[in-house]
């Protein structure tokens, strides 16, 4: 029976902020209270330090099976571990799709031998799957997902029958990503006769654009409203989407949910002449203005989570041509310091983030003890030096591919400290390997 007793540690939880001691036993939370006198197996000075719930994102892709020369498991967990995300949701295009139950579990046994991070993965739908969609526990594993876009393998779901059928009879959350693909074949086609082979990246939003983003998400609200799915969109990337959602009904209440993502609210068009392809990702980064749009509507509820969509690639697989690169990138390790940096620059509070990256998340897919500083619920934690600078160099980034696009930034604030159900699995630069995460259960 392992203990930890954490000491003088500022909380950000439930939309305050307060110091306390924080007393964990067997990987739960036993007690917070301002001064606890009890000897534990390890003791922490958090004195000046910030404790939050560590971030559950919602939507990786970690590469396992079949593209681990980009990344996998063990090496993504590790780095979002660095990152202050303590639990992860994994997509389905992995090769082969995650498409059959046996092949969703394969997922779930590698990752209980190899991830640091707790974890579950969504179960992927394709135009010919859904009697194996139909057999998914909804209290065993955390969605399904659905490409109503351009996807990887055999996933693209574009028949409007078997779309249909999922969100009539589907079980539990289904996730998308929503962009129309005939629009975006249009759109290719008329920037190919135009220039060719030389599509540069500065026409990917023009390309992937607003309105192949608003065809598809509209599409798939009105067939959640029609079969009340409790639907839940991927990366909003435009403004003309946010007014599809609703900013009113409580959370617990909520058919529909949104995510934003990290770089969606942290770069813009304008950053295409620096970043390049290493900023290509589907949905596209858009202008300032959709960029302004979409944390307006993370502040004001009409999108509930913050999430990464990390999706690595290898940096010679990001330095082809426009049209060769593939669209992703890795985030899990800065998504949490990108948004401490949004805070430092008066975008957003501690509160804010905590409630979107954690206890949002928790609620929103229903996670059993999880996403909140409780007692009683498991000890995934993080804590922060908020005026502690760190830069991004190839030398710390713990990618796979070993790039990021926050290379050269300097981040105000440290992520020191991260706490695995109860386990000290990363402090100041080191890694506690000898536990792995937990598999998430969901309250459904």
């Amino acid at each position: 029976m392992s203990t930890i007793l954490i000491k003088a540690a500022t909380l950000v939880n439930e939309g305050k902020i307060y110091v306390a001691d924080v007393f964990i036993k067997d990987g739960l939370i036993e007690e917070i209270s301002p001064v606890i006198n009890r000897s534990a197996d390890q003791e922490i000075n958090a004195e000046g330090l910030h404790l939050l719930p560590g971030m559950i994102d919602d939507q990786v892709h970690f590469r396992e099976p079949g593209l681990t020369h980009k990344a996998d498991i063990f090496t993504e967990s590790m780095a979002a571990v660095a990152g202050g995300i303590t639990t992860f949701m994994e997509m389905p295009n992995t090769v082969p799709n995650t498409l059959t139950q046996e092949l969703l579990a394969d997922k779930y046994q590698i990752a209980s031998e190899m991830s640091l991070a707790n974890y579950s993965f969504f179960m992927g739908a394709s135009n010919d799957n859904i009697e194996e969609v139909l057999k998914t526990d909804p209290a065993q594993v955390c969605g399904i997902k659905v490409f109503m876009g351009s996807s990887t393998g055999n996933m693209l779901v574009d028949n409007e029958q078997v779309l249909d059928n999922i969100f009539r009879e589907a079980p539990m959350l289904v996730a998308t990503h929503c962009e129309d693909e005939l629009t975006i074949r249009t759109n290719m086609a008329a920037f190919k006769e135009k220039y060719g082979e030389n599509i540069t990246i500065d026409m990917h939003p023009l390309i992937r654009n607003d309105e192949a983003c608003y065809i598809s998400s509209s599409m798939a609200v009105s067939l959640a409203k029609k079969h009340n799915t409790r639907l839940h969109i991927l990366h909003i990337s435009t403004a003309k989407e946010i007014a599809l959602f609703d900013a009113v009904t409580p959370l617990k209440d909520k058919r529909i949910t949104a995510e934003a993502c990290v770089h969606h609210l942290w770069f813009s068009d304008q950053d295409y002449a620096t970043k390049g392809n290493l900023i290509k990702w589907n949905p596209a980064v858009k202008t300032a203005a959709d960029r302004d749009a979409i944390l307006k509507g993370v502040l004001d509820g009409h999108i509930d989570v913050i999430a990464t969509d990390h999706a690595p690639h290898t940096i010679e697989e990001k330095a082809q041509a426009y049209l060769k690169a593939p669209a992703g990138g890795p985030l899990v390790q800065h998504a949490l310091s990108a948004l401490l940096e949004m805070y430092h620059q008066g975008k957003i509070s501690l509160e804010k983030i905590v409630e979107k990256t954690a206890h949002n998340v928790a609620t929103c897919f229903q996670i059993d003890k999880r996403g909140f500083i409780r007692e009683g619920y498991w000890a995934d934690l993080v804590l922060v030096a908020l005026h502690d600078p760190v830069k991004v160099t190839k030398a710390n980034i713990l990618y796979k591919c070993g790039w990021s696009p926050f290379e050269g930034q300097t981040f105000k604030a440290d992520i020191t400290h991260t706490f695995i159900s109860g386990n000290l699995a990363y402090q100041k630069g080191k890694f506690m390997t000898n536990e792995t995460g937990k598999r998430l259960t969901f309250n459904r």
